[in-house]
Protein backbone atom coordinates (compact mmCIF):
# COMPACT_ATOMS: atom_id res chain seq x y z
CA UNK A 1 0.00 0.00 0.00
CA UNK A 2 1.62 3.30 -1.08
CA UNK A 3 2.41 5.81 1.67
CA UNK A 4 1.80 9.40 0.46
CA UNK A 5 3.34 10.85 3.65
CA UNK A 6 6.76 9.45 2.70
CA UNK A 7 6.88 11.69 -0.39
CA UNK A 8 6.24 14.86 1.65
CA UNK A 9 8.54 13.69 4.44
CA UNK A 10 11.48 13.22 2.05
CA UNK A 11 10.83 16.59 0.38
CA UNK A 12 10.63 18.47 3.70
CA UNK A 13 13.73 16.79 5.12
CA UNK A 14 15.70 17.48 1.93
CA UNK A 15 14.66 21.15 1.86
CA UNK A 16 15.52 21.55 5.54
CA UNK A 17 18.97 19.97 5.23
CA UNK A 18 19.83 22.00 2.12
CA UNK A 19 18.61 25.19 3.78
CA UNK A 20 20.79 24.48 6.80
CA UNK A 21 23.77 23.98 4.49
CA UNK A 22 23.29 27.36 2.79
CA UNK A 23 22.70 29.14 6.11
CA UNK A 24 25.85 27.56 7.55
CA UNK A 25 27.85 28.81 4.55
CA UNK A 26 26.46 32.33 5.01
CA UNK A 27 27.44 32.21 8.70
CA UNK A 28 30.95 31.05 7.79
CA UNK A 29 31.26 33.95 5.33
CA UNK A 30 30.39 36.50 8.03
CA UNK A 31 33.66 35.63 9.76
CA UNK A 32 35.80 36.13 6.65
CA UNK A 33 37.53 39.48 6.56
CA UNK A 34 36.85 41.99 3.82
CA UNK A 35 38.04 45.56 3.48
CA UNK A 36 35.55 46.78 6.09
CA UNK A 37 35.31 46.18 9.83
CA UNK A 38 32.25 44.29 11.04
CA UNK A 39 31.44 42.78 14.46
CA UNK A 40 30.75 39.45 12.73
CA UNK A 41 34.53 39.05 12.21
CA UNK A 42 35.01 38.39 15.93
CA UNK A 43 31.50 37.44 17.16
CA UNK A 44 32.10 33.70 17.12
CA UNK A 45 35.73 33.82 18.22
CA UNK A 46 36.11 31.31 21.07
CA UNK A 47 37.88 32.55 24.20
CA UNK A 48 39.15 30.39 27.06
CA UNK A 49 37.15 31.95 29.89
CA UNK A 50 37.76 30.19 33.20
CA UNK A 51 38.33 26.86 31.46
CA UNK A 52 35.32 27.12 29.16
CA UNK A 53 35.54 28.03 25.47
CA UNK A 54 33.06 30.92 25.24
CA UNK A 55 32.03 32.93 22.15
CA UNK A 56 33.40 36.47 22.34
CA UNK A 57 29.93 37.91 21.69
CA UNK A 58 28.83 36.48 25.09
CA UNK A 59 31.77 38.07 26.92
CA UNK A 60 32.00 41.55 25.49
CA UNK A 61 30.35 44.41 23.68
CA UNK A 62 31.64 44.60 20.11
CA UNK A 63 31.31 47.83 18.17
CA UNK A 64 32.62 49.44 14.98
CA UNK A 65 33.26 53.15 15.64
CA UNK A 66 35.19 53.61 12.38
CA UNK A 67 35.13 51.75 9.04
CA UNK A 68 38.45 50.00 9.76
CA UNK A 69 38.27 49.58 13.55
CA UNK A 70 36.59 47.11 15.87
CA UNK A 71 36.35 47.90 19.57
CA UNK A 72 35.85 45.09 22.09
CA UNK A 73 34.81 46.00 25.62
CA UNK A 74 34.70 42.90 27.86
CA UNK A 75 32.10 42.67 30.60
CA UNK A 76 34.87 41.31 32.84
CA UNK A 77 38.16 43.25 32.53
CA UNK A 78 40.12 40.21 33.78
CA UNK A 79 39.29 38.48 30.47
CA UNK A 80 41.27 41.02 28.38
CA UNK A 81 44.41 38.86 28.16
CA UNK A 82 42.47 35.76 27.12
CA UNK A 83 40.54 37.72 24.49
CA UNK A 84 43.83 39.05 23.16
CA UNK A 85 45.25 35.50 22.96
CA UNK A 86 42.17 34.29 21.07
CA UNK A 87 42.46 37.15 18.56
CA UNK A 88 46.16 36.45 18.01
CA UNK A 89 45.47 32.70 17.49
CA UNK A 90 42.64 33.39 15.03
CA UNK A 91 43.08 33.60 11.26
CA UNK A 92 42.29 37.33 11.26
CA UNK A 93 45.95 38.36 11.15
CA UNK A 94 45.32 41.45 13.27
CA UNK A 95 47.35 42.61 16.27
CA UNK A 96 45.06 43.82 19.05
CA UNK A 97 45.91 46.92 21.07
CA UNK A 98 44.86 46.73 24.71
CA UNK A 99 44.58 49.81 26.95
CA UNK A 100 43.54 47.90 30.07
CA UNK A 101 39.80 48.42 29.53
CA UNK A 102 39.11 47.80 25.86
CA UNK A 103 40.75 46.11 22.90
CA UNK A 104 41.03 47.91 19.59
CA UNK A 105 41.50 46.08 16.33
CA UNK A 106 42.72 48.26 13.48
CA UNK A 107 42.12 46.51 10.19
CA UNK A 108 44.80 47.38 7.68
CA UNK A 109 43.79 47.36 4.02
CA UNK A 110 44.06 43.93 2.43
CA UNK A 111 46.89 43.38 -0.02
CA UNK A 112 46.12 41.90 -3.43
CA UNK A 113 47.68 38.59 -2.34
CA UNK A 114 45.52 38.48 0.81
CA UNK A 115 42.40 39.25 -1.23
CA UNK A 116 43.17 36.41 -3.65
CA UNK A 117 43.81 34.00 -0.78
CA UNK A 118 40.54 34.97 0.94
CA UNK A 119 38.62 34.68 -2.34
CA UNK A 120 40.09 31.20 -2.83
CA UNK A 121 38.96 30.28 0.71
CA UNK A 122 35.45 31.52 -0.11
CA UNK A 123 35.34 29.34 -3.23
CA UNK A 124 36.65 26.38 -1.21
CA UNK A 125 33.89 26.82 1.40
CA UNK A 126 31.36 27.11 -1.42
CA UNK A 127 32.55 23.82 -2.89
CA UNK A 128 32.31 22.13 0.51
CA UNK A 129 28.70 23.33 0.74
CA UNK A 130 27.97 21.95 -2.75
CA UNK A 131 29.38 18.57 -1.67
CA UNK A 132 27.08 18.64 1.38
CA UNK A 133 24.13 19.37 -0.95
CA UNK A 134 25.05 16.44 -3.18
CA UNK A 135 25.28 14.14 -0.14
CA UNK A 136 21.81 15.28 0.92
CA UNK A 137 20.51 14.58 -2.59
CA UNK A 138 22.10 11.12 -2.55
CA UNK A 139 20.45 10.33 0.80
CA UNK A 140 17.05 11.57 -0.41
CA UNK A 141 17.24 9.53 -3.61
CA UNK A 142 18.23 6.49 -1.57
CA UNK A 143 15.11 7.05 0.57
CA UNK A 144 12.99 7.29 -2.58
CA UNK A 145 14.43 4.04 -3.97
CA UNK A 146 13.90 2.30 -0.64
CA UNK A 147 10.30 3.58 -0.58
CA UNK A 148 9.72 2.16 -4.06
CA UNK A 149 11.25 -1.19 -3.09
CA UNK A 150 9.18 -1.37 0.12
CA UNK A 151 6.00 -0.49 -1.77
CA UNK A 152 5.54 2.89 -0.03
CA UNK A 153 5.96 4.71 -3.36
CA UNK A 154 4.74 3.82 -6.82
CA UNK A 155 7.20 3.92 -9.72
CA UNK A 156 5.68 7.21 -10.95
CA UNK A 157 5.74 8.89 -7.54
CA UNK A 158 9.34 7.72 -7.00
CA UNK A 159 10.40 9.33 -10.28
CA UNK A 160 8.40 12.46 -9.44
CA UNK A 161 10.12 12.60 -6.04
CA UNK A 162 13.55 12.31 -7.66
CA UNK A 163 12.67 15.16 -10.05
CA UNK A 164 11.50 17.31 -7.13
CA UNK A 165 14.72 16.55 -5.24
CA UNK A 166 16.70 17.64 -8.30
CA UNK A 167 14.76 20.92 -8.45
CA UNK A 168 15.47 21.56 -4.76
CA UNK A 169 19.21 21.03 -5.23
CA UNK A 170 19.24 23.32 -8.29
CA UNK A 171 17.73 26.13 -6.20
CA UNK A 172 20.15 25.51 -3.32
CA UNK A 173 23.18 25.44 -5.65
CA UNK A 174 22.03 28.68 -7.27
CA UNK A 175 21.82 30.27 -3.81
CA UNK A 176 25.33 29.05 -2.96
CA UNK A 177 26.68 30.41 -6.26
CA UNK A 178 25.03 33.75 -5.52
CA UNK A 179 26.47 33.93 -1.96
CA UNK A 180 29.97 32.90 -3.10
CA UNK A 181 29.96 35.50 -5.89
CA UNK A 182 28.74 38.26 -3.56
CA UNK A 183 31.39 37.48 -0.93
CA UNK A 184 34.16 37.20 -3.55
CA UNK A 185 33.13 40.54 -5.07
CA UNK A 186 33.12 42.10 -1.60
CA UNK A 187 36.63 40.81 -0.89
CA UNK A 188 38.07 41.82 -4.26
CA UNK A 189 36.59 45.33 -4.24
CA UNK A 190 39.10 47.87 -3.00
Amino acid sequence: MPNPELYEEVILETEERMSKTTHRLEDDFRGIRTGRATPALVDNLRVDYYGSMTPLSQMATISVPEPRMIVIKPFDASALKEIEKAILKSELGINPSNDGKIIRLNLPPLSEEQRKRLAARVRELGEEARVALRNTRRDAIKQADTGRKDGDLTDDSCEGLKNDIQEIIKKAEARIDQVVKAKTDEIMSV
